[in-house]
């Protein structure tokens, strides 16, 4: 009887956290689609689906070096088998992560930068340290034959860019549309886009898609830019923070060779002398 006691309140206990999970989640999306307005009439570049490269200067230099970048993923591919699926590391998108096609190699995370992994492409990251306002940035690979459903970021407080690295010969029919407005990947090219809008990815070649995507603050006014900050700092308390950060922590730790763990304790150490 004690035992039956016992499981049943651990039961309840998983229940009720469950359920508040579901219900933080749903008062935060809440509140960042109230948010949203906001910052639509706040920001400083256009609010459209697609946000032209001439507002953000620091891509010229992104663009510029786009092989060296692609140099140190090869190196990372070379063990691919040891890269996440990105529902592994996010439980929440398994929704749209499925199939066990889209892996996920993570640079940086809400601003936290991982150190395991930028230590192995030092010149990625020093290119990417130089965005102003940086929240995530990843090595994102789709299997060949792969979708990926409509789904949305959940606030219009960060713009994403994605930067071409390798695509498929027939690239016309590997794109993403957002808000119905379709658009490829080429080597070396970056575009911006409103991840808050709905967008989808269809991958229909038989050959692989590879991306550095990487987030960064919209430019806004005050008090938009203020809330937004605040905003990040309360989601980063969240369950669907916590749960990303420690799974990709695990991960690192159990994947990082001894050499590499050094590196980025020598990087660490000399951005603080710095």
């Amino acid at each position: 009887m004690a035992g039956a006691q016992a499981l049943g309140g651990t039961d309840g206990k998983s229940s009720f956290k469950a359920w508040r999970r579901a219900r933080v989640k749903r008062l935060g999306l809440a509140l960042l689609k109230l948010l949203a307005k906001l910052y639509s009439r706040q920001s400083l570049v256009p609010d459209t689906p697609f946000v032209p490269n001439h507002h953000f200067p620091f891509l010229a230099e992104i663009e510029a070096n786009w092989k060296d970048i692609r140099a140190e993923l090869k190196v990372i591919l070379q063990e691919r088998e040891r890269i996440p699926f990105f529902d592994k590391i996010s439980p929440d998108q398994a929704r749209i992560s499925h199939s066990q096609k889209w892996r996920i190699f993570f640079l940086w995370g809400l601003g936290e930068e991982v150190t395991g992994n930028t230590a192995r492409c030092p010149r990625t990251a020093a290119l990417l340290r130089k965005v102003p306002r940086l929240r995530s940035a990843w090595f994102s690979i789709i299997g060949a034959r792969y979708r990926i459903k409509p789904h949305r970021g959940i606030t219009k407080g960060v713009l994403r860019a994605h930067l071409g690295l390798i695509t498929p010969k027939r690239w016309q029919q590997c794109r993403m549309i957002v808000d119905e407005q379709p658009v490829q990947w080429r080597k070396g090219r970056c575009f911006v886009f409103d991840d808050s809008r709905t967008h989808r990815v269809a991958n229909d070649t038989d050959e692989e898609r590879v991306i550095l995507l990487f987030d960064f603050d919209r430019p806004m006014r005050w008090p938009s830019s203020m809330l937004h900050r605040m905003a990040l700092w309360l989601m980063k308390r969240t369950a669907y923070y916590k749960d990303a950060r420690r799974n990709l922590t695990r991960h690192e730790r159990a994947q990082m060779t001894e050499a590499a763990r050094d590196q980025a304790i020598t990087d660490a150490m000399q951005r603080i002398a710095d």
